[in-house]
């Protein structure tokens, strides 16, 4: 397997070199040259297959040349062991013709988890195979750090640095970063947004000198193995919902767009998918790209569902790719000027082929609220916001015409309790692993939102774990 840039000008990489480069060096996102492909025959075939055992068959075209298979059966069945219950995506019925998929059974309480205990694992193998050892520089929003520091802590090969927006997480999100105090874990509160954060790391990946000198790598969903890892969900509920005999649909509460476009990657690739709804809230950028064919950047306001308060959505430009033919320098062009301006946009035709299987609802805190007591009162069962701004979606958008509507749960109630108890009056406890999370310290390093700081802070860390040469 080949991968190549979405802007055309970074030589073609194979799996493991895409897995340490992160970001290309021109600045694109890696994508597959070409999508392997599933024939009905073949989904079939794959539909009584356990969660871990579809997981290989999926990714194993991903990862050919790189990853021996024996070797890639293991790291999958170790990465999900860590899953309570051994449930990596059950499906719940919401009734009328609608069913949450719950991604929150991993270590950290969030989606990002299915990613991240595999990615962890394909780091390790990989590193220890090339002898080297490398710098995770990373942006979140809220999950992807925990999820990220989940699965890189104590691991001898790298170290990782994590920025997140000062204030803009949950207290839960928070602590789960900042009560982890591995010698290779390091917190950063930026006074910031995400957009900053994220800004932030690309930048220093841009920066090649500082780059090649740290060996930098990524867990952001800029990095390929995260996408590929959460393709497998797709599948998985394509293929209990009826697959390949049937179409299957799902929305999906989004910022950043990854976890969408690895249901795109899933239609590529021959699940039979009728449409995706890209649930958003008041950070609407996208919902309003999908109904204008225009991006237009606004200021990022703080809501209940922070993971999702994002104005550039990094991965929007692999769909963008597809969508301008694969000229690469069409999109770099395109993201040029989006950076510049703020704005771009695509022809009336381009917007209606991607509106063929893209759709878009967007909601505001109160109505993230109501949703969430609502589906409390109906099911006695506890969502948390971003789960509610796709529930929401998912009813307003459900064509009820036989094709299944999967609403992808993206993090345990739990992580949210005060938006939780404000809709329903219930405070969602956490496991019993975490029920000490309030009480454990906490360690994290206040940054300004400037290159240099960052970067500054990144070389005497490491130039202290290190010692005299």
């Amino acid at each position: 397997m080949r991968y190549i840039s979405t802007r055309g000008r970074a030589p073609e990489l194979d799996f493991s070199d895409v897995l340490l480069t992160g970001l290309a060096r021109d600045g694109g996102l890696y994508v597959p040259a070409e999508w392997p492909q599933f024939s009905n025959a073949d989904l079939t075939e794959m539909a009584t297959l356990s969660y871990n055992d579809l997981a290989f068959h999926v990714i194993q075209p991903f990862v050919d040349g790189s990853v021996p298979d024996e070797d890639l059966k293991g790291i999958i069945d170790r990465a999900y062991a860590t899953f309570d219950g051994g449930q990596v995506a059950p499906l719940v019925n919401a009734g009328d013709g609608i069913h949450m998929m719950e991604l929150f059974h991993g270590p950290t309480l969030a989606f990002k988890d299915v990613a991240m205990q595999l990615l962890g694992g394909l780091f390790d193998y990989v590193l220890k195979a090339k002898n080297k050892r490398v710098t995770v520089v990373g942006a979140t929003s809220g999950d992807t750090g925990s999820a990220a520091i989940e699965a890189c802590r104590d691991k001898d090969s790298l170290d990782i640095f994590m920025l997140f927006p000062d204030g803009r997480v949950s207290e839960v999100q928070r602590r789960q970063m900042t009560t982890v105090f591995a010698d290779n874990v390091h917190n950063v509160a930026l006074k910031g947004t995400f957009d900053d954060c994220q800004d932030l790391v690309k930048a220093m990946f841009n920066d090649e000198a500082f780059r090649d000198r740290h060996q930098l790598s990524a867990v952001n969903s800029i990095n390929w193995a995260r996408v590929m890892a959460q393709i497998v969900y797709y599948f998985y509920a394509a293929l209990h919902l009826g697959a390949p005999d049937r179409e299957v649909s799902f929305t999906v509460p989004t910022g950043n767009f990854g976890n969408v476009f690895a249901g795109y990657a899933a239609m590529k690739m021959g699940v039979p998918i009728k449409r995706f709804v890209v649930a958003a809230n008041s950070n609407d950028i996208l919902a309003r790209f999908f109904e204008s064919g225009e991006m237009r950047m606004d200021g990022v306001v703080p809501t209940l569902s922070p993971s999702m308060d994002i104005q550039v959505s990094s991965n929007f430009e692999r769909l963008l790719f597809d969508m301008l033919g694969r000229d690469g320098a069409e999109v770099e062009k395109t993201l040029t000027g989006f950076r510049e301006t703020g704005t771009f946009s695509v022809t009336p035709q381009v917007l209606a082929d991607v509106r063929q299987k893209f759709d878009a609802a967007r909601y505001n805190d109160a109505e993230t609220t109501e949703t969430i007591r609502a589906f409390y009162t109906e099911h006695d069962i506890l969502i948390d916001p971003h789960t509610a701004v796709g529930l929401a979606a998912a009813r307003a958008k459900h064509e009820k015409d036989g094709v299944p509507m999967v609403v992808l749960s993206t993090a345990h109630p739990a992580k949210f309790p005060d938006a939780v108890k404000a809709a329903t009056g219930v405070h969602p406890p956490l496991p019993d692993r975490m029920a000490d999370l309030y009480e454990r310290d906490e360690r994290s390093t206040s940054i300004d939102n400037d290159l240099a700081a960052i970067q500054a802070f990144i070389e005497e860390t490491k130039s202290a774990s290190e010692g005299p040469a």
